[in-house]
């Protein structure tokens, strides 16, 4: 697997409002809602691509489709991701982890944003993905919620 950068770094929030007090409130993040719901985000961040404070309820449901975190699961503090170079590289990064042993969340599927994205879940916790974000690679961003 050949990853790019990190293209997204977001902590996971059981409190999505006290989390926001700290980020946006208290450390002045310009942060920005996506559309209607409680993720707040940004990519004007110096230094990053892309932060966010991320509500476990979303993380649950994009993981495993379910608004819950599933019990039998370490529950996430944070979430990572690797920018890989094209959209079938996710799948292919994918399988590579596989194949050495780690346990994908999920394979390669396209979020409602535009983003490819597969997943796994570190030892410690901390959720992994693999992603092609097409807008990071000078393509057209298709986020209705951004528009």
């Amino acid at each position: 697997m050949d990853g790019l950068y990190i293209s997204s770094f977001a902590v996971i929030a059981s409190s999505p409002a006290e989390s926001r007090a700290l980020y946006l409130d208290a450390l002045g993040l310009p942060l920005s809602r996506h559309g209607d719901d409680d993720y707040f985000f940004t990519e004007t961040l110096e230094g990053a691509k892309h932060f966010g404070v991320w509500p476990l309820a979303q993380a649950a449901e994009a993981c495993f489709g379910v608004r819950e975190w599933p019990a039998d699961r370490p529950v996430p503090q944070a979430c990572v991701e690797f920018e890989v170079a094209t959209e079938a590289g996710v799948q292919a990064a994918a399988d590579e982890l596989a194949s050495r042993g780690h346990k994908m969340i999920h394979g390669a599927k396209t979020e409602p944003w535009g983003q490819v994205v597969a997943r796994l879940q570190a030892p410690e916790g901390v959720i992994v993905g693999l992603s092609y974000a097409p807008w990071l690679h000078g393509e057209a961003r298709n986020d209705p919620a951004l528009a």
